[in-house]
């Protein structure tokens, strides 16, 4: 029993509550991304890493919900801007989403804990609700406006659900790589780059040289 208890833990100075607050959060954060059932996650274990007691959470989120619904945007405006950011310098819609999905790809590699997080399925509905995933689906949104402009550039004229089934395929394509990259890493995988320029020619119908020499560049 005196495993379950919260070490001692000198109280934040006044005005400091924020610093609780964030370390609340990164906490959860982190439980989220290594526990290997992360939908058993408990305001208990969050305290204990901290080192506080289970009582002083409530004076920053009322329930486990509240704080798992942040953590989530927190994450998903993290990978926003990775992608924002690698697609600032495009020139034209090639390297616009070029950069986007080379973007997503890396981190979902470099942070499996943190891509299961946002996209492992292992939320428990009563915790993160669908509508949490809201700026999840803005991501998906930037995706399909980028490869639908890549389409026109081409000469393509897709209709609007045409457009959304197109983005929504590179999506999974994207989000299947990710995955058994991460989950079979033992394998004799091609390079990432090579794997997305190829992903990325496949779905926008041009060749995957054209691709390739965009993520070679940077």
């Amino acid at each position: 029993m005196g495993g379950e208890e919260a070490p001692r833990r000198r109280r934040n100075p006044r005005g400091q509550g924020q610093v609780l607050r964030a370390e609340l959060i990164e906490a959860a954060a982190h439980l989220l991304a290594t526990l290997d059932q992360p939908e058993t996650l408990t305001l208990r274990q969050v305290a204990r890493e901290v080192g506080v007691a289970p009582a002083s959470i409530y004076g920053h989120f009322p329930d486990l919900g509240s704080l798992v619904r942040h953590v989530l945007r927190l994450r998903y405006a993290e990978l926003a801007r990775l992608m924002d950011e690698a697609a600032a310098p495009a020139a034209d819609p090639i390297g616009d989403l070029v950069g986007r999905c080379a973007a997503y790809v890396r981190w979902g590699v470099e942070h499996p804990g943190e891509y299961r997080t946002l996209f492992g399925g292992r939320m428990p509905a009563d915790l993160a609700l669908l509508q949490d995933h809201g700026d999840g689906e803005a991501l998906l949104g930037s995706v399909i406006a980028s490869l639908a402009a890549v389409r026109e550039r081409g000469g393509e004229r897709p209709a609007p659900a045409r457009q959304w089934q197109d983005g929504l395929l590179l999506w999974t394509g994207l989000h299947g790589l990710v995955v058994l990259y991460n989950d079979h890493g033992e394998l004799p995988w091609p390079p990432l780059d090579a794997l997305v320029a190829d992903l990325l020619g496949l779905h926008a119908g041009r060749p995957a040289e054209e691709f390739a020499a965009r993520l070679a560049a940077g």
